[in-house]
């Protein structure tokens, strides 16, 4: 692990397509060389592309695919080219997974955190119905992970509902507080669905900062974190 000039530019990881997205950007996946323990997640909100910026800074120490983690460097391509928090077809797609709570009704967000609920996304047409969703779900049982982290911001929490192993040693890395629940609901959100299918889903909520800054702070430790993980 080491963050020289040589390894900042390039991704040397192998990866494969696992899917496409609604425009036909391709859903990649850097796999683990040996039996999948941890998947690791960014991405899947567009509005929220300091995720993806810090985990593949992280992901970029490394000189080869980790032996027990894959990673997912972002769950929504589309989101993210375009600056919307939706895919292309405006569907949350936190809100688009086959669980007993997914709801019809229009997902409301907020365009800063202080802001009242202001924007109105979609949770699909039905559960499962967006090509990202489904090749995450697709992805999830092919890999057969024991935890999942999915990365979000701006909170600046760690959201699992049990202190694990895995929560303890992410807390001490990024110095963030425990909460065992997020405080609002989340239906049809992966969280959910990992949690019907007993998968241990950790979300990890980066603070309101700078991709530079998020970096600075959290680089080293994100990455030693993965180390020590694998």
């Amino acid at each position: 692990m080491k963050f020289e000039p040589e390894t900042r530019g390039i991704l040397r990881q192998e990866s494969f397509e696992y899917g496409r997205s609604v425009l036909g950007a391709p859903l990649l996946c850097y796999p683990s060389r040996g039996k999948c323990r941890l998947l690791v997640l960014a991405g899947i909100h567009g509005e929220e592309p300091e995720t993806t910026f810090l985990l593949s800074r992280a992901v970029r120490a490394f000189e080869r695919n980790f032996e027990h983690i894959a990673v997912v460097l972002c769950a929504n391509p589309d989101g993210i080219a375009l600056g919307t928090r939706g895919n292309a077809d405006g569907v949350d797609l936190n809100r688009n997974f086959a669980t007993t709570n997914w709801v019809a009704a229009p997902v409301l967000s907020r365009s800063i955190l202080e802001a009242e609920r202001d924007t109105s996304l979609s949770p699909g047409k039905s559960p499962g119905c967006e090509p990202e969703t489904r090749a995450l779900v697709s992805l999830v049982e092919r890999l057969q992970p024991e935890s999942v982290i999915s990365v979000h911001s701006p909170i600046g929490c760690i959201d699992a509902p049990r202190f694990t192993p895995v929560v303890e040693r992410l807390q001490r890395a990024f110095d963030l507080p425990w909460k065992p629940d997020i405080g609002y609901p989340t239906p049809g959100s992966f969280g959910t669905w990992c949690k019907e299918r007993s998968l241990e889903c950790i979300t990890l909520e980066l603070p309101r900062l700078a991709p530079e800054l998020l970096f600075e702070r959290y680089g080293e430790s994100f990455a030693r974190f993965l180390a020590a993980q694998d």
